[in-house]
This record gives C-alpha cells, sequence and structure tokens, in this order.
C-alpha cells in the first residue's frame, strides 16, 4: 500500500482543509495518508473538526505558520524531516505555498522519490513588493524542478504556472478542480432562509448580500464599503451586506464604516460583520447575492459554494473567477474597474429577481463539476502515473 504523507500550511477555516481532508479521508483503500499542518492565525478559525469529523487525526507542527519568520521555518522544515524519516512515504503532497517550500525541501533532503505540489491560489501578484515577488517566483521554478507534478486547480491557473510566470514547463502542469461535499446545500433549504433571516431582522422586501472570507488587504473589502457609498443613494430597494469572516483589516474597515456613516454616505445598520462562520449552509440560503472584490484568487470556494446553493454573485474577474462562474448566475468586473464592480451591485439590487431566478436554474451544474468523489478520482489518477500503477 503506497503511502502519501500530505502537509498543509494550516488548519484554518477554508476550503484548504475541506480538499486535504477528503482526499486523505476517501482515496480508498490503495493509500495509506498522513496528513499534517499548522495551527491558524490569530484572526482565523481552528478547522480541526473538519478532519476530525471524517476520522482523521492530523500532526500539528506549531511552527509552521502562514508568515515568514526563518526559527520557526527552520524548526518546521527539521520537524518534516523527523516525520518523513519515520513514515516513510512513497509520495509527499504538499498544499499551499509555505507547505510546499518546506514540505518540498523536507522531502528532497529525505530522498523522497515522488514530490506533488497543489497551488491552491498563488502569490505571484497583489500580495508583495516586486522585489520580493521575483524571489518567489525564482524560487517556485527552483521547487519546481524538484517535483514530479505540479497541480493547478484551474485552467487559468495553470496557465499562468505555465505561461505567464513560467514556473514550470505547461506540459509538467495538472489541472485537478477542488471537491467539496455540496449535498448540504440541497436540504432544508427554506427553513434555514427563514431562521437566518428572522435572527437578523431582515423581512421579505429586504435583499440580503453577504462576502466571504479573511479580512485581509489582498480581498479589498475597503473597496465595496466605497463602491456601496458611491451607489447607495440609487438603490431602488432595502439591502443588507454581512461580512462573513475576520483579520487583520478588521479594525480599518470598522472605522472607514464609521467615517462613511458619520458623512451620511451610507447608514451602519447596513452593514453587518458577523465573523467566521463554521457551517456556511446556516447563512448562505438567507443571502441573495454573494460578492468578491479580490485583487486576486485561485479557486474562491465562496463562489462555488454560493452557487451550489443557487445564489447569484457579483464579483471582480481575477484568477480562478471565470473557471468557477456558470454564467448567467454572476456579474463580473475588471480588477481595474472599480466602479464596473459598484453599478454590477446596483444592478443586482435594482433588478435582483432577474437574477436571483437565473442562479436558480443553474445551481445543480456546479455540485457535480466540484463533487470530492471527482476530486479523488482525478487525484488517484494522478497518484497512480507518478507511481506508475496501472488503474
Amino acid at each position: 500500500m503506497p503511502k502519501i504523507l500530505r502537509i498543509v500550511n494550516r488548519f484554518n477555516l477554508g476550503g484548504i482543509t475541506y480538499n486535504v481532508s477528503y482526499l486523505s479521508a476517501y482515496m480508498g483503500p490503495e493509500y495509506e495518508t498522513l496528513l499534517v499542518g499548522g495551527p491558524e492565525e490569530a484572526h482565523e478559525k481552528n478547522s480541526l473538526y473538519i478532519p476530525h469529523q471524517l476520522g482523521l487525526k492530523p500532526l500539528i507542527i506549531s511552527e509552521m505558520r502562514r508568515s515568514l519568520n526563518p526559527f520557526k521555518d527552520i524548526r518546521a522544515y527539521f520537524k518534516l524531516r523527523h516525520i518523513i524519516k519515520t513514515f516513510k512515504p512513497d509520495i509527499v503532497h504538499t498544499h499551499a505555498s509555505k507547505a510546499g517550500f518546506i514540505g518540498r525541501l523536507a522531502a528532497r533532503h529525505e530522498g523522497v522519490t515522488h514530490i506533488i505540489h497543489t497551488f491552491h491560489g498563488h502569490v505571484f501578484k497583489g500580495y508583495f513588493n516586486a522585489v520580493l515577488t521575483q524571489l518567489i517566483i525564482k524560487t517556485e521554478r527552483y521547487l519546481a524542478k524538484r517535483s514530479s507534478v505540479l497541480i493547478a486547480i484551474s485552467p487559468t491557473q495553470a496557465k499562468d504556472l505555465g505561461v505567464v510566470y513560467k514556473i514550470s514547463k505547461p506540459e509538467r502542469i495538472r489541472v485537478v478542480r477542488l471537491g467539496f461535499d455540496l449535498n448540504r446545500f440541497f436540504s432544508n433549504e427554506q427553513h434555514l432562509r427563514q431562521q437566518f433571516r428572522l435572527q437578523h431582522a431582515i423581512n421579505d422586501t429586504t435583499l440580503a448580500l453577504g462576502i466571504i472570507g479573511r479580512l485581509a488587504p489582498i480581498k479589498q473589502h475597503h473597496l465595496l464599503l466605497d463602491q456601496l457609498a458611491r451607489i447607495h443613494k440609487q438603490t431602488t430597494r432595502p439591502y443588507v451586506v454581512f461580512i462573513i469572516g475576520d483579520g487583520e483589516t478588521g479594525p480599518a474597515l470598522l472605522n472607514q464604516l464609521k467615517a462613511l456613516h458619520q458623512k451620511e454616505q451610507l447608514p451602519a445598520d447596513c452593514i453587518r460583520f458577523l465573523g467566521w462562520i463554521e457551517k456556511l449552509e446556516d447563512v448562505i440560503h438567507g443571502l441573495d447575492g454573494v460578492l468578491l472584490c479580490s485583487k486576486n484568487e485561485g479557486t474562491p470556494v465562496s463562489l462555488i459554494e454560493a452557487q451550489a446553493a443557487g445564489v447569484s454573485i457579483i464579483s471582480t474577474k481575477v484568477g480562478g473567477v471565470e473557471d468557477v462562474v456558470i454564467q448567467p448566475m454572476a456579474l463580473l468586473s475588471d480588477v481595474n474597474a472599480p466602479d464596473m464592480f459598484g453599478n454590477h451591485i446596483l444592478n443586482f439590487i435594482n433588478n435582483a429577481q432577474q437574477y436571483i431566478d437565473s442562479a436558480k436554474a443553474c445551481r445543480h451544474q456546479i455540485s457535480t463539476t466540484y463533487s470530492y468523489t471527482r476530486l479523488c478520482k482525478d487525484m488517484q489518477q494522478v497518484y497512480a502515473s507518478v507511481l506508475d500503477i496501472t488503474q
């Protein structure tokens, strides 16, 4: 039985934890998997309940952190080398940037023959200054040459890796889309909607919009507030926007909202902060639209889940967004055209029903494309090809 050592950055609430957990639990009896990762950051929600519910017992490396810290990174590196020596994996499969850097180096230095890395997005644009970005790109090129296979989670990301940033030759990059258990968005829908809207005192005539994810500079929540302030007086229907998540930009967003309220540009009560929500199905059925205004994205999980719930999308056109959305469920704008993003929100608010009806009609398409059973089947084929096993 081939052994897979799966290494993830950290166990924070998000799509990566779901995917590494499904891969670890459902790859079938042909593989033995050990899942390893770091803890969540201060403003994040712990997600270890996800692998625990699937019967997994991940190993936690406390030094594995998202931010750069040479002392902790070196400690994490040597701990991974010890795990590799003990577990003796046939494949080391790393997920996301930090795990990919430390994990692939540790695997290489322990003589692991088969090393696979999955890019859950990338940090080549919008995250760091030009010097650091070039250093990261050169590091990824170095690690790519020492990897058996690179996995992109969307065709757009594969193009970025193989053509735009030349991380590796395109033929060495496989596309394996994310996979989830989306069945949870197809039950108790009306009850969950009524419960959410009752809890937040939202009547039937009020639209509920939500933006889901880390409160971080790359996510550009400030842009959303600016655009809502610009269009607010043109709206013909009452609405509420829920900011779901937490992070470093939270205090600045609260100050921004306070200033807009004082200038009478935006009512304070139309923006509500909910923090992290473990069971998104408890929230998303209460929404009429899901927003995203990031500068960069991999494959945004919130948009996949929104479509499974039959909820419309208003988003910037970045990363794998176009690969994910099913038209006519989405209103997409160029990342360099903020007013277009705001105009799409205005259009949705003033003409909501047509978008709501379209979203409901298209929702079943997404559940097949992004199922966890398809994810595991695709990854089994990758592993078999790397190990030269006949399926």
